[in-house]
Order: C-alpha cells, then sequence, then structure tokens
C-alpha cells in the first residue's frame, strides 16, 4: 500500500496543508513543536481511528475551529482508495471512504495500515502495563478489526460494573456510618473506635442484590475472555518474528521471549485450544474469589484490563534487569516484527512511520532499522537533522521542511 497524498484542515497546527508523496521515504524536518509529529498523527488517525497522545477529539482541532478534516488518496493492490475523517469539538466524527459515508467504524478501520516507532515506544519496556496493553491492542485492531468493537464492549461493561460497585461501597459506607452513630447515641460511654472502618460492618447485601451483579459478571468474562483470546493468538503469532529479529540485532548474543501475563489463572492449553468455555470460566471463578476485595475496593479487580505482557532476555525480566540498550534492541525487534507480521496477514507492507526516533537509536541500531526499509515500505520519518542519515539513502528520499504548520520542499 501506497500513501499517495494527505490534505489538512484545522487539525492541530495546520490550518491547510496538502502533502503529495512522491517517494517510498519522506523525510519531515524541522525544529521541535512544528507539526511534524502532527502529521504522522493524521496517518495514525486514518488507521486506527486512535491518537496515541490524546483521547479528545477537540484536543486534535486547531484552536477557535470547530471542525477539522483528514482526507487522503491511497493507492491499494485493489486499486486507489479515498479516506475522509472529520472529527468535531461538539460533535461526532463521521467518516467517509470512497465518498460514500459510513455507519461503522469498522469498515473504516484499517483499510490504511501503518506500524508507529516513536520515542514513546523506547518506554515500551519499563513502563507501566497500561502502556503494553495500549500497544497490544493496537496491533490486534490493524489485524482483526472486529476487536475495536469487543474492546469497546469490554470497557462499556466495566464501566458499568465499576459503577455498581462503587455505589455499593457508598451505600455500605453509609450504613456504616448509621450505625455508628447509633451505637454511639446507645452507649456514650463506650470508648469510640480510632476508625469507622474498625467498626464491626453489618449485612448490606440488600443494598445491591448480589444478583444484579452477577448478571454482569457473567457478561464481563464472556467479553472478557474474546480480548484475552486475541491478544494472546496475536502475541504467539509475533513472538517468533520478534525473536529472529532480536537475535540478528543482537549478533546472536541474546534470545528474547513474551509472554502474555493474564490476570486470570488461565492454563495456556485453555488459549491454545481456543477454547472460549474454559477462559470463561476461568475468568468467573476468579471474579468469585475476589469478591469480597472488590465489594471493599469498590472496583473491578479481575479482567484483562489488568493484563500485563512481559519480556524476558535469556531468561531474565527485561522491565528490572535490561540496560538501556538492551531495552532499545527489544523495541526495535518488536517493531520489525509487527512490520512483518502484518505484511504476512493483510498481504502488502504497511506504512513505517518514525517519529523522531532515530536519534534515540545508536548508529549499529539505526542501521539495521534502515537496511530493513530500503524499498519495501513507505516510510514517514520526523528528524530535527538530517545528520543521522547516508547521503545515498538521501537521494532516494523526499525531503520536506515542516515549519510553523507550513510543509515546503527542503
Amino acid at each position: 500500500m501506497y500513501l499517495k497524498t494527505l490534505h489538512l484542515r484545522q487539525f492541530r497546527n495546520y490550518l491547510d496543508q496538502k502533502v503529495t508523496f512522491d517517494a517510498p521515504k519522506t523525510i519531515l524536518v524541522g525544529n521541535n513543536a512544528q507539526g511534524k509529529s502532527n502529521l504522522l498523527e493524521a496517518v495514525e488517525l486514518l488507521s486506527t481511528l486512535k491518537s496515541h497522545r490524546v483521547s479528545r477529539d477537540r484536543d486534535l482541532i486547531l484552536e477557535s475551529k470547530p471542525i477539522a478534516q483528514i482526507d487522503a488518496t491511497l493507492e491499494r493492490q485493489t486499486g486507489a482508495i479515498d479516506l475522509s475523517l472529520t472529527l468535531r469539538s461538539q460533535a461526532r466524527r463521521t467518516l467517509k471512504l470512497n465518498g460514500e459515508p459510513l455507519r461503522r467504524h469498522l469498515d473504516f478501520l484499517s483499510v490504511i495500515n501503518v506500524v508507529q516507532f516513536s520515542c514513546l515506544d523506547l518506554d515500551l519496556v519499563r513502563g507501566g502495563p497500561e502502556g503494553r496493553r495500549n500497544w497490544i491492542d493496537r496491533l490486534v485492531i490493524q489485524l482483526e478489526p472486529i476487536y475495536a468493537h469487543i474492546l469497546q464492549q469490554y470497557n462499556q461493561i466495566l464501566r458499568q460494573r465499576n459503577a455498581l460497585l462503587k455505589r455499593s461501597k457508598a451505600i455500605r459506607k453509609a450504613e456504616f456510618s448509621e450505625s455508628f452513630d447509633k451505637m454511639r447515641f446507645i452507649a456514650p460511654e463506650s470508648p469510640e473506635p480510632e476508625n469507622k472502618e474498625d467498626f464491626p460492618i453489618p449485612n448490606s447485601e440488600c443494598s445491591i442484590p448480589r444478583s444484579e451483579l452477577a448478571l454482569w459478571d457473567a457478561q464481563l468474562a464472556t467479553a472478557g475472555a474474546r480480548v484475552i483470546r486475541r491478544r494472546d493468538r496475536i502475541l504467539e503469532r509475533l513472538m517468533p518474528l520478534a525473536r529472529n529479529w532480536h537475535r540478528s540485532i543482537s549478533g546472536s548474543a541474546e534470545v528474547l521471549d513474551v509472554k502474555y501475563d493474564a490476570n486470570i489463572e488461565v492454563g495456556p492449553e485453555l488459549i491454545a485450544k481456543d477454547n472460549l468455555e474454559g477462559v470463561r470460566q476461568a475468568f468467573l471463578e476468579k471474579i468469585q474469589k475476589r469478591a469480597i476485595a472488590e465489594q471493599f475496593q469498590g472496583t473491578t479487580l479481575v479482567g484483562p484490563h489488568r493484563d500485563d505482557i512481559t519480556f524476558t532476555i535469556n531468561n531474565t525480566p527485561a522491565r528490572q534487569y535490561a540496560s538501556q540498550g538492551q531495552q532499545r534492541t527489544l523495541v526495535l525487534a518488536l517493531k520489525l516484527a509487527e512490520l512483518q507480521l502484518i505484511e504476512e496477514v493483510v498481504g502488502e507492507a504497511p506504512l513505517l512511520l518514525l517519529d523522531d526516533v532515530l536519534a534515540e537509536l545508536d548508529l549499529s541500531r539505526q542501521n539495521q532499522l534502515l537496511e530493513t526499509i530500503q524499498e519495501r515500505f513507505q516510510t514517514l520519518i520526523t528528524t530535527t537533522h538530517l545528520g543521522a542519515f547516508d547521503a545515498q539513502w538521501l537521494r532516494q528520499t523526499q525531503i520536506l521542511s515542516v515549519v510553523a504548520g507550513q510543509i515546503n520542499r527542503f
């Protein structure tokens, strides 16, 4: 696939800017805060309908403007495709494919496939679990667009179940206070507990019927099992590719392992056999075990929203012990594996977005990445200077200057 044109109107710091891509590799060069990353973010939005930088559409719209629009022309093996995304500060976004409005976001997802690699990804190893969950979720959506609906459904059920648990906790707290005050009134000479939480807990199950929570338990387990299965399935396909890339970059000195660390006690044989019901039952059993803790904390403690992904190098946890160089090798191997996996599944090479990341890699890792790209992947690269690029490599590259939301030939 090849991105031919991109037209940004009132998006971020771009008032009205059209870019034509006439080479497989495009370098966007300019100082910080000029709009280089904003352009890559627009391409990311066309692919996944999400930004890894912000969650609200109004944060993507030029200040004081009501709407922003991103239009693009993409060339695929099946022919040319026109994409259009309109963002509104006070209303829902709208999508068009070849000029036709789309009712379902699923029909827009992954028409254009991208792999993004930014300096933020270098925190993938030592950062929190949420970053790793978001990383794998973005990849699954690219390969299985229906997963966006599954994940949205799970998160909606999770919010409603959390609201119920929070309400239950508030009711119980009120009952604690009422019982405490009554006892103090009846026996004023009795010493007061230091903390109301130490006071005997009345039975308040009648406030939130257990049957009501059980309905949400069942829905959460069903949706959660589908999330777990798809995440694990993609990681199983990604792991050997990442291991091979890691071995190549490290000179066969290190062995990488990637494991999906599910929050529930689910044996690998359940997922390996695609036993959705088995995963669901394990989910429900874990909910029962944590029921009391959930009631007192007022939140859901079981499910894929608490899962993690663990990386080990030579059987040593990378998060705790990997050096900075080892972290960079690991993340680079993951990104190269993403490119390879998407190409294998989709049948076309995805776009590669490199957002100011070359400066974070040493010369050896830069060369590994640039040699892999060659003419195989259309690549958009942001940088503050051209010093990291070989002169011959630059001769085959389109170079654009970005200054305050204005793009011109370098």
